[in-house]
C-alpha cells in the first residue's frame, strides 16, 4: 500500500485495558504532540540523606533498576524490509525494552518471561497460538494500523490478552490517497507518464483527455471517519456525493458536505461515476463487490478501493475491465499484496 503511515492513540478493542496497555499508548501519543497526562513508566525510589535538609535524592541504583524494569515488547525487527522504522524504534526504546524476534528465538526461556507486549507493525510478527502459549506474561498486543483483520481476536482474547489499534491515525492520509487515485484514474496520469517517458513515443495522441471529476457523482461506500473526510475533499470539486453506510449520518453532517444517503447500495452503484470503497474487512464485506455489483455500475464508471483488497472479487473485476463493463479501477489495496507478477 502507498498510503502515508501514521500512528496515534491506541484504542482498546476489548474492555478492561491494563496499565501496560496505557504505557503502550503513551509514547505514540507523545510522538504526535498530543496534549496528555504522561504516564509514569517506572517508579523512582526516594531517600532523604542526612545532610540534605529534607531534600530528596535518587540513588544511582534506582536508575539502573528502572531501565531493567522497562516492559519488554516483542517486535519482528528494526529497520530493513519488514522491521519497525528506525525512528519509531528509537522512540519506543525510551519507554520499553525492545526484543526482536531473532533475540526471542535465540533465548526463549529468558525472553519469554520479559515480554509483556507485542508491537505488530505492518501485520508482523504473525500472531498465532504457538507464540501466545510461549509468552506467559503477555498482556497486550498493539497494532500499528487501523484494520485488525489479520488478528484472530477471539483466539487472542482466550489468552486474556488485550488488542489495541489506531482508528483515527491514518484518516487524513487515506482520504488523500482516495482523492489522488480518483484524479489519477480520471486524468489517466499513470498512462500519460508511461507514454511521456517511453522511448517509442513519437507524438502525443489527442484522445488522452480522460474524464471530468468536477461536478461528477461520487458514491462512497462506508461513511466513517475516512469516508467523511473524502466527502469534505470531494465537495471542493463540486461533486454530487452519495453514500451508503450501516448507519445514516446526522442531517447536519450530511448538509455540511452535501451528501445524500442511499439506503440500498445498488442505488448508489447505478448512479455513481466514481465508486469508492472505504469499509472494514469483515465476513459481511468480504467480496462485497462482485460480478453482480460491477454489472450495476455505469460503463463509464471507475471503482476505487482504499479499504482492503478482499472487499472486491478480483477475478470478477479483471473480467469486468477486460469486457469494458466499467471504465477503470484504481486500487490502493489488493489481495494478496503485492499481486503475483
Amino acid at each position: 500500500m502507498f498510503r502515508s503511515r501514521a500512528l496515534s492513540k491506541l484504542i482498546p478493542l476489548m474492555s478492561g485495558q491494563s496499565n501496560l496497555a496505557y504505557r503502550f499508548i503513551h509514547p505514540v501519543i507523545a510522538s504526535h504532540g498530543h496534549r496528555c497526562h504522561r504516564s509514569v513508566i517506572y517508579k523512582q525510589r526516594y531517600r532523604t540523606c542526612p545532610h540534605s535538609a529534607g531534600r530528596r535524592t535518587i540513588s544511582a541504583g534506582t536508575k539502573v533498576m528502572a531501565e531493567e524494569e522497562l516492559p519488554g515488547v516483542l517486535i519482528l525487527d528494526i529497520g530493513g524490509t519488514h522491521g519497525v522504522l528506525e525512528d519509531l524504534a528509537a522512540l519506543l526504546k525510551k519507554h520499553f525494552h525492545l526484543i526482536t524476534m531473532k533475540e526471542f528465538l535465540g533465548n526463549r526461556e529468558e525472553m519469554s518471561k520479559k515480554i509483556q507486549s507485542i508491537f505488530v507493525f505492518e501485520c508482523r510478527p504473525t500472531i498465532d497460538c504457538e507464540l501466545l502459549e510461549s509468552l506467559p506474561n503477555l498482556k497486550v498486543i498493539g497494532n500499528s494500523g487501523v484494520g485488525v483483520d489479520h488478528l484472530d481476536l477471539k483466539m487472542i482474547s482466550s489468552f486474556g490478552v488485550k488488542v489495541t489499534n489506531t482508528p483515527h491515525a491514518v484518516a487524513e492520509p487515506t482520504a488523500d490517497i482516495g482523492m489522488a487515485l480518483m484524479l489519477a484514474s480520471a486524468r489517466r496520469l499513470v498512462e500519460g507518464c508511461q507514454v511521456a517517458v517511453s522511448p517509442d513515443t513519437k507524438y502525443f495522441a489527442v484522445d488522452w483527455l480522460g474524464v471530468e471529476v468536477s461536478r461528477a457523482t461520487l458514491g462512497i461506500i462506508g461513511m466513517g471517519s475516512i469516508g467523511y473526510k473524502v466527502a469534505q475533499r470531494a465537495r471542493a470539486f463540486n461533486m454530487r456525493i452519495l453514500y451508503h453506510n450501516r448507519n445514516r449520518r446526522r442531517k447536519e453532517e450530511e448538509e455540511a458536505v452535501g451528501a445524500h444517503y442511499c439506503a440500498k447500495m445498488e442505488d448508489l452503484l447505478q448512479q455513481s461515476d466514481f465508486v469508492m470503497l472505504i469499509v472494514n474487512l469483515t465476513p459481511e464485506t468480504h467480496k462485497l463487490i462482485g460480478k453482480r455489483e460491477l454489472g450495476l455500475m455505469k460503463p463509464t464508471a471507475t471503482l476505487i478501493n482504499i479499504s482492503r483488497g478482499a472487499v472486491i472479487d478480483q477475478d470478477a473485476l479483471v473480467e469486468a475491465l477486460q469486457n469494458k463493463v466499467i471504465r477503470a479501477a484504481a486500487l490502493d489495496v489488493t489481495y494478496p499484496e503485492p499481486l503475483p507478477r
